[in-house]
């Protein structure tokens, strides 16, 4: 057949260890027999990144922002072990944040529901979207191991010189401290970007933190997500017949355990990057939930909501073909290959993508999948396949 032609480049963001190979199958086998594949493509390999100080990583992110698509690949965030094991010059920043704070996006991720694939939640009828918050916290902060006792403070300088200083701790010895930040304009849009996303998929937004607690950090997420509603949302929401709720974190995890979905469940940073790994996982997998980061402008990029599966790129590199899920790596290129066509006019690269989005759920309904489904799909699996044949399988039907 005549390979479907792109208009423009997609930003490619290669990645780590399992999910590095697994992307390069996906590419050979499910991708470039069908598709002219134009890509612009960045190696964002933890070693990679280490070497050019991370200038790697701000050139893929301004990439996107040209472009207007990305797809990537799971990456390495670095660690004490990792800086030992890959033989680092320094712990390297989280990649994701570091684009998340670039494009200041939000990420959305969804469950990927089958018939067969049944979740631990049974109440949950419908997807959750999770819209994490893309910048600051803990992603963002600074931190010290104090060797002694001493006197820890906050301090901040405005540009007229006026301070604001406050004691953290008197601590009675050695410890830890950290500063995060985040910032009223990323925060508005933040909630623009959930609430327009929710008014285009006709779903009312959920939104938790612990204003108890944190009575100005998280109290200023509350008030701004109340503002921007009120004055920009509250009315296309009635008319959409969809709602805005707020609620504590912990009363909003409760409540959503007995919820049947079909819910935006809005998150800042840190407990949207805990809690998309809860739902996916009480949906079947970790490697079956979408996920995108989308900016205020209209940016997208389309990427693997898990990690790089460490274990069994270690097994892997023994000469173990393993049985690791490729779903949400082939759905970050599925939906960075439709966004590409449904911007650049080209209704067959959209077709395609959904084609091949089919024809991998169409493989698990037949019952033919991964380890990890296969534990909890009902009836059971007549095939369970390494993540080569269970490609091969998807390439088979496509």
């Amino acid at each position: 057949m005549a390979k479907i032609q792109m208009k423009n480049k997609i930003a490619e963001l290669d990645g780590d260890e399992m999910t590095r190979v697994l992307w390069q199958v996906i590419k050979d086998e499910l991708l470039t027999p069908y598709v002219d594949l134009q890509t612009e493509y960045y190696d964002l390999g933890l070693k990679n990144r280490d070497d050019s100080d991370d200038k790697i990583t701000y050139e893929a992110a301004a990439a996107i922002k040209r472009l207007g698509v990305g797809v990537k690949c799971a990456t390495i965030t670095s660690n004490a072990a990792r800086v030992k094991e890959y033989n680092l010059k320094q712990l390297t920043p989280s990649p994701n944040g570091i684009i998340r704070a670039e494009l200041d996006g939000t990420v959305f991720r969804t469950p990927i529901f089958v018939k067969n694939v049944q979740g631990t939640v049974s109440c949950w009828k419908k997807p959750i979207i999770l819209g994490r918050h893309a910048y600051g916290d803990v992603y963002k902060n600074c931190e010290i191991k104090t060797p002694c006792a001493g006197k820890a403070e906050l301090v901040f300088t405005g540009e007229d010189g006026t301070e604001i200083r406050k004691t953290i701790m008197d601590m009675k010895g050695p410890g830890i401290i950290q500063g995060i930040h985040n910032l009223d304009k990323s925060i508005e849009s933040f909630a623009r970007c959930c609430f327009t996303y929710a008014l285009d998929q006709k779903v009312s937004v959920w939104f938790g933190a612990k204003d108890t607690i944190s009575k100005t950090y998280d109290g200023d997420f509350k008030a701004i997500f109340q503002n921007v509603f009120d004055t920009e949302f509250k009315d296309s929401f009635e008319k959409a017949g969809i709602e805005y709720f707020y609620t504590l974190i912990d009363d909003c995890v409760a409540r959503i355990m007995k919820h049947e979905g079909g819910i935006m469940w809005a998150c800042k940073n840190y407990d949207g990057d805990v809690m998309s790994d809860m739902v996916a996982s009480a949906c079947g997998s970790l490697a079956m939930m979408t996920s995108v980061l989308v900016s205020p402008d209209g940016k997208f990029e389309y990427e693997a909501s898990h990690g790089t599966v460490q274990k069994h790129y270690y097994r892997y590199q023994k000469g173990e073909k393993t049985s690791t899920n490729p779903v949400a790596l082939i759905f970050a290129w599925t939906g960075a290959l439709a966004k590409r066509g449904e911007l650049d006019g080209t209704p067959e690269l959209v077709d395609f993508a959904k084609r091949l989005e089919k024809a991998t759920l169409d493989t698990i309904e037949a019952g033919i999948m991964t380890g990890d489904i296969a534990r909890i799909a009902s009836p059971a699996a007549k095939k369970v396949l390494n993540s080569w044949d269970f490609i091969a399988a998807i390439k088979e039907r496509l």
